[in-house]
């Protein structure tokens, strides 16, 4: 098996498993495990970078506000995503979770068409109509609109947007969105200091080293899949980022016994038939250009 679907697969089931890791953490409020994964994510980084003598980008970044700028919204939304995350699985909604990062492959397909002024294919517009019933459907049923999933999948494709066409590499931004959030995260850490049973440093050693834990817990998946990416075609890693959001359904389901009835399953119907259609649309466009490029 080629290295590269190795470390993408990887990171893949790591954030799938998320949720069994963030669940021990439940009785912590999800703006404190917010903070500490600030933190913990910073000094982990730093760590890397320290390893590997890499610092010259660092200079070069800050002198640029541009570049400061970007990282700075892109750090807002990786917070706002980290936060819906964190708090969805502490309060049982695990299953609303994971139909955020279904639907994520086709807010990138709105987001190119909105903002960067790609021209989606037929079935990819098919696609999207087909997810759109899906979140009518299930908004009609609930008599809300499945929040949580519209804000993970929105938050982490702006932010995918961004990385996009960002100056800096997986570890180096990471670093600098972390940077950017420590000031805060730290005055934030400082006031909360052992408030309560479920502060730092908790009485419980397992929860400290549960807080410290996500530092690494965010860095070596996001390290994986960059690893990754670079060595396999776009085609693979689409087919290949559905493993997450489908072990972090099948955990809400057979594992956190979340509730899913008929009803809700023909709403998710409607998304994975999207999701079928975005996937067998990039296999046929990825065929097609292989002779092309021949």
């Amino acid at each position: 098996m080629p290295i590269g679907i190795v470390y993408a697969a990887s990171a893949y089931v790591l954030w799938g498993l998320f949720p069994l890791y963030f669940s021990h953490l439940a009785a912590v409020p999800a703006t404190e495990v917010l903070v500490h994964r600030i933190v913990w994510s910073l000094l982990f980084v730093l760590a890397l970078l320290a390893w590997r003598r890499h610092w010259g980008w660092l200079g070069a970044a800050l002198r640029q506000p541009r570049v400061l700028g970007a990282f700075a919204v892109s750090a807002l939304l990786l917070s706002c995503n980290w936060l819906t995350y964190i708090w969805a699985i502490a309060n049982g909604h695990v299953i609303d979770a994971s139909l955020g990062y279904f639907i994520t492959p086709l807010v990138n397909v709105l987001l190119g068409y909105s903002v960067l002024h790609e021209r989606p294919r037929r079935l990819q517009w098919a696609a999207l109509a087909l997810a759109t019933l899906g979140v009518i459907w299930l908004t009609a049923l609930t008599g809300q609109l499945p929040w949580i999933a519209l804000v993970l999948a929105g938050s982490f494709g702006a932010y995918g947007l961004l990385r996009k066409i960002a100056p800096l590499g997986a570890l180096e931004g990471l670093t600098l969105e972390t940077l950017l959030l420590a000031a805060p995260a730290l005055v934030a850490l400082a006031l909360w200091w052992g408030r309560g049973p479920a502060s730092f440093p908790a009485p419980e050693l397992s929860t400290n080293l549960l807080l410290i834990g996500v530092g690494p817990l965010t860095a070596v998946p996001l390290l994986l899949f960059a690893a990754g990416a670079r060595r396999i075609s776009m085609t693979t890693l689409g087919l290949l980022q559905y493993i997450g959001p489908s072990i972090q359904f099948a955990l809400g389901v057979w594992l956190f016994n979340e509730p899913f009835g008929g009803q809700r399953l023909a709403g998710f119907g409607l998304i994975w038939a999207a999701l079928l259609l975005y996937s067998a649309d990039g296999w046929r466009s990825a065929r097609r250009a292989v002779p092309a490029a021949a």
